[in-house]
C-alpha cells in the first residue's frame, strides 16, 4: 500500500524536497584543524652531556703530536730553508755534486778575478749570456761558491718567462731567481745587502746562433745602471768563454717554436732529438770566467738615474768593456775544448 507522501524509500517527501522546488541541504561545516602542538624548548645542562669536554693539550703534548705527524707524512713537511724570495739552500746543496761535476770535470772552469766580488753588502755582478741553456749563471754562482774566501748567496734577476713553465719555474725559483723588477732590485741591493747578477742581453743574447758568438748584443737602456745607482753599490762586470761552444745553436726553427709555445726552438748539438735529456748534454768545452775590477757607482749622483742619455752612455761604456776583455780571452785561448 503506497501514500502520495511516501517516497521510493518509505520516506516521507515534503514540500521543502528538492523534488518539489525546496533548498538543499547545506553541507555540514568542515571540522577545524587542530592547533600544532608546541615543542618545549631544551636548556642544555651538564649533566646533559654523554662525557665532559676534554682537557686541551700541553705545549709538550702538542709537540709531540705535530712530530708524530711529520713523521707518517714527510711529503708535508714544509722546506725550512727557504728565504723570503724563494730560494732554497737545501735545493742548492742537492744539485751541488751535479754542479761541481759540471764546473770541474766537464767545464774545467777556470776563474780569475773572484776577489773582485765584494765580501759583504750589496753589489751588482753583469755578465755577457749565451747558449741555448745558458751554463753560465751556475757556473759563476759554482765559482763564488768554491773560490771566493767569503761565499755568499748569489741571486739572479731574470725574466718573466718561467712563469709559464710550472716545473722549470718551482726550481730556478730554488735555485735563486728573482722576477727582474725595480723593487725586487732594490730591496736585494740596498735593503739587505745582497748578491745579485743580471745578464743585460737577455734572450737576445741567449738566442744567438753560432756566427755570433762572443758579439755582445745590446744591453737595453740600461736599467741595471739605473738599478745600481738608487741602489748606490759598486757594478762588477763579468767576461765567460766557453759557454758559446757548451750548446751552440746551429739555427732556429719559427713555425716549431710556435708550435711548441716556448720561448724559442732552437738546433742544437742534442735538442731537439734527444728530447728532455738534450738540457743535460752539453759539450765539454773549457770555460774561463773573469771577474773584473768593480765600478763604483757612488761617483754618480742620485738624479742621473732620470737621465736616459746618461744612463745609456754608461751602459755603453761598461758594454764595451766587457767586450774588450771577451776579444782578449778569446784571442787568448788556443783550443775551444783544452783553452
Amino acid at each position: 500500500m503506497s501514500s502520495r507522501g511516501q517516497g521510493l524509500g518509505g520516506k516521507s517527501l515534503g514540500a521543502d524536497s528538492p523534488l518539489f522546488g525546496g533548498k538543499e541541504p547545506e553541507p555540514a561545516a568542515a571540522p577545524k584543524p587542530e592547533p600544532p602542538q608546541e615543542i618545549p624548548s631544551w636548556d642544555p645542562r651538564a649533566d646533559d652531556y654523554a662525557s665532559p669536554l676534554p682537557d686541551p693539550p700541553s705545549p709538550e703534548e702538542f709537540e709531540q703530536a705535530v712530530a708524530d705527524l711529520r713523521d707518517l707524512l714527510p711529503a708535508a713537511e714544509p722546506d725550512r730553508s727557504l728565504d723570503d724570495w724563494g730560494r732554497s739552500e737545501d735545493m742548492v746543496s742537492r744539485l751541488e755534486p751535479l754542479l761541481n761535476f759540471y764546473y770541474r770535470y766537464w767545464f774545467r772552469v777556470e776563474v780569475e778575478g773572484i776577489e773582485n766580488v765584494p765580501s759583504e753588502s750589496g753589489a751588482l755582478l753583469v755578465s755577457n749570456h749565451s747558449g741555448a741553456l745558458p751554463p753560465d749563471a751556475p757556473m759563476i754562482m759554482q765559482a763564488i761558491r768554491n773560490e771566493h774566501d767569503s761565499p755568499r748567496p748569489l741571486y739572479m734577476l731574470g725574466e718573466n718567462w718561467f712563469k709559464g713553465y710550472p716545473g722549470v719555474s718551482m726550481i730556478i725559483n730554488k735555485m735563486g731567481v728573482v722576477p727582474a723588477h725595480r723593487e725586487n732590485a732594490q730591496r736585494l741591493l740596498k735593503d739587505e745587502g745582497r748578491l745579485a747578477i743580471v745578464f743585460p742581453e737577455g734572450q737576445k743574447g741567449s738566442r744567438k746562433v753560432y756566427w755570433q758568438r762572443y758579439r755582445l748584443r745590446r744591453f737595453g737602456r740600461g736599467g741595471f745602471v739605473r738599478t745600481a745607482i738608487r741602489a748606490q753599490v759598486p757594478i762588477v762586470p763579468i767576461a765567460v768563454i766557453g759557454a758559446e761552444e757548451a750548446m751552440p745553436i746551429f739555427a732556429h726553427m719559427r713555425t716549431l717554436q710556435k708550435l711548441s709555445g716556448l720561448i724559442y726552438f732552437p738546433i742544437t748539438p742534442s735538442f731537439p732529438h734527444f728530447g728532455l735529456a738534450a738540457p743535460l748534454m752539453y759539450m765539454p768545452s773549457k770555460f774561463k770566467i773573469r771577474f773584473m775590477e768593480p765600478v763604483d757607482m757612488t761617483q754618480f749622483p742620485p738624479e742621473i738615474a732620470d737621465d736616459p742619455a746618461e744612463i745609456q752612455n754608461i751602459s755603453e761604456r761598461i758594454r764595451a768593456r766587457i767586450q774588450l776583455e771577451l776579444d782578449e780571452m778569446v784571442g787568448e785561448r788556443k783550443s775551444v775544448w783544452m783553452g
